[in-house]
């Protein structure tokens, strides 16, 4: 009963429609029983006024509904005396708001369930072993805070002393729990699975990436394709069509019966309520997987796109270097990945990171360096075992580093930090920005959704470009290009409508260009995010095809009922002209040909194929 109450109350309408049925119904069975058409009837025309004034309120902002039918439809069966089909009308109407306010917020589960878990405190170290409740508005970059067992993690940050599982499906559909340890980036909004965890904030709460997700899921809440304002446009037409239908049948028949009979079924139209449902419900379950779209009109581009453009950084490779090879010139390589890793521990260098996480990963145990000292752009120096090493550029190291011959020449796309000991090169390190391991397969499921074009744009250079290009099998590469000629090169690309993936602040541009501009958006808001249509929220490329197939799943199942729902409203209508169908009838008729509409349209929500 505790669920059932609230739900009851929330559609006081329903409720009171009801109330006053049984009422007369009462009213009935004793001598009181004329009062029960007087109830009703007064009941009826208090809806029916309800709904006028919602109408002229509508009419007044420029939308067209379905409200005067309805109107229309009890005042002549008051007319008529038949206050138990008016009921029954009013009870079609007041039932058909709340079942698609039902609907509508069970479709956007995914989103609540976004919005829900949005953090409104955080637990900030005020000493060692005090906290303070504080709102998470409050909470600054450096600020430590303690994040209970079951708790969402109220900003972006990283894990100080002992990690724990995090449950992440919210933010990136990963159903597993993600472990994070020591110094592990942990994304806001994900939830604490194991004990007690310090977290160093690394970002505001407006900077975090959850804010940035609730802010799009708001947007994406509140949005109306175009697809349904057609919906709403296509009321006109399907209210004068059921008019002629009636009064042809008035006319012919001489019975003002029919007239009503013919409106009780085409009240109300599940066109209005169907297309929205179906919209929702689809945005719904791309949130689910990871993707948010930001309006509905999202969902109507993407189902159209022929052409696909990408760009190469953090979006078809992994956007961090990663080491590759070590080569020896003297001594071993473990040694020469120490030295390095060693000078580069506490380098800011965006290498730096990659090397160090190379030496971990082959259990080389590394020494603290003495003296270190950094020249920007150019590399480190220091002692490492007592011996004077560098690591950086070749003429940087050593004398001779800029003439010595690798037995392997850097392929297209690798970079390579060189080291030595004492002015003499022992070797060197080479990094490249690996391909995401789903990257080729993504454009093969784009080509399998008829996406004929796909056109790699980077602002590398052309031989890295190309390499890249060939491996996952673009149709055209271009590199070296500026964001400005990004822009150029999607305003000109053919057959439209144009997908353009990105990642980064230069992206920025060329996304908003796009008839659809995706950005992954995993580590982190960005620019790119801002002025994308759709963010991927976790690493992987594959969501976008299968964004795609949601997206053109959810057209299909909007036009399905809209066209269910219209086809057989206007049968029973002809139906009801001949008058074989009493009003009451019609109405339970009409009601079921709602729950039909509203049914198919939640379908959008629901698990399709992958592609």
């Amino acid at each position: 009963m505790r669920r059932a109450r609230p739900l009851v109350l929330r559609y006081p309408w329903v409720l009171a429609t009801v109330v006053v049925a049984a009422v007369a119904g009462i009213l009935l069975l004793g001598p009181a029983a004329p009062a029960a058409r007087w109830v009703a009837s007064a009941f009826a025309a208090v809806v029916a006024a309800r709904s006028l004034w919602s109408m002229i309120r509508a009419l007044r902002s420029g939308t067209w509904g379905v409200d005067i039918l309805a109107v229309t439809a009890i005042v002549s069966t008051l007319l008529l005396g038949d206050y138990w089909a008016a009921l029954v009308v009013v009870l079609m109407l007041t039932g058909g708001e709340a079942l698609e306010d039902y609907a509508a917020n069970r479709a956007r589960s995914e989103l609540n369930a976004l919005l829900a878990r949005a953090p409104r405190q955080a637990h900030r170290e005020s000493s060692p072993g005090e906290t303070d409740d504080v709102l998470v508005e409050a909470v600054q970059p450096g600020d430590v805070l303690e994040v209970r067992p079951g708790e969402a993690v109220p900003v972006d940050g990283e894990v100080v002393g002992e990690g724990a599982p995090f449950d992440e499906s919210s933010l990136t559909g990963e159903s597993l729990p993600v472990w994070h340890g020591d110094g592990a980036a942990v994304m806001s909004g994900s939830v604490n699975g194991g004990g007690v965890v310090r977290l160093r904030a690394t970002a505001t709460a407006a900077e975090s990436q959850y804010q940035s997700i609730v802010a799009l899921v708001a947007a994406a809440a509140g949005s109306k394709a175009p697809f349904v304002r057609l919906a709403d446009r296509v009321a006109i037409p399907f209210t004068i069509v059921s008019f002629a239908i009636g009064a042809i049948a008035w006319a012919v028949s001489g019975e003002p019966s029919r007239f009503a009979e013919v409106l009780v079924l085409a009240t109300p139209c599940p066109l209005l309520i169907a297309a929205p449902v179906a919209f929702i419900a689809g945005m719904s379950r791309a949130a689910g997987i990871g993707v948010i779209l930001k309006n509905g009109g999202v969902i109507e581009r993407l189902s159209r796109v022929r052409t696909v453009a990408t760009d190469k950084t953090g979006t078809l490779t992994r956007g961090r270097p990663e080491v590759t090879r070590v080569e020896a010139l003297d001594g071993s390589e473990d040694d020469v990945l120490r030295r390095a890793a060693s000078l580069e521990a506490d380098s800011a260098h965006v290498l730096a990171q990659a090397v160090v996480d190379a030496a971990v990963a082959r259990g080389i145990r590394i020494p603290v360096a003495e003296g270190v000292r950094e020249e920007v752009a150019h590399g480190v120096r220091g002692l490492v075992d007592g011996r004077e090493s560098a690591v950086g550029r070749p003429a940087f190291v050593s004398p001779d580093g800029g003439s010595v011959q690798w037995p392997t020449a850097l392929r297209p796309g690798e970079t390579a930090v060189s080291v030595a000991v004492e002015g003499q090169l022992v070797g060197r390190v080479v990094l490249t920005d690996r391909l995401r391991p789903e990257a080729a397969g993504t454009l093969e499921s784009l080509r399998s959704l008829g996406i004929g074009h796909i056109v790699l744009l980077s602002g590398d250079a052309q031989e890295t470009a190309q390499r890249i290009g060939e491996e996952v099998g673009a149709d055209d590469v271009h590199g070296g290009l500026l964001p400005a000629d990004k822009v150029a090169r999607v305003a000109a690309l053919e057959p439209r409508p144009v997908l353009m993936i990105g990642d980064g602040v230069n992206d920025a541009p060329v996304l908003a260009a796009a008839e659809v501009g995706v950005a992954m958006g995993a580590r982190g808001a960005t620019a790119a995010s801002e002025s994308a249509d759709a963010v991927v929220l976790v690493e992987d490329l594959s969501r976008i095809p299968e964004s795609i197939v949601l997206s053109r799943r959810t057209i299909r199942i909007a036009q399905q009922s809209i066209g269910v729902g219209i086809g057989l409203s206007v049968a029973f209508m002809l139906v009801a002209a001949f008058g074989v169908v009493p009003a009451i009838v019609g109405a339970a008729i009409q009601e079921g040909i709602d729950v039909i509409a509203i049914l198919n349209g939640l379908r959008a929500g629901l698990r399709g194929r992958r592609p």
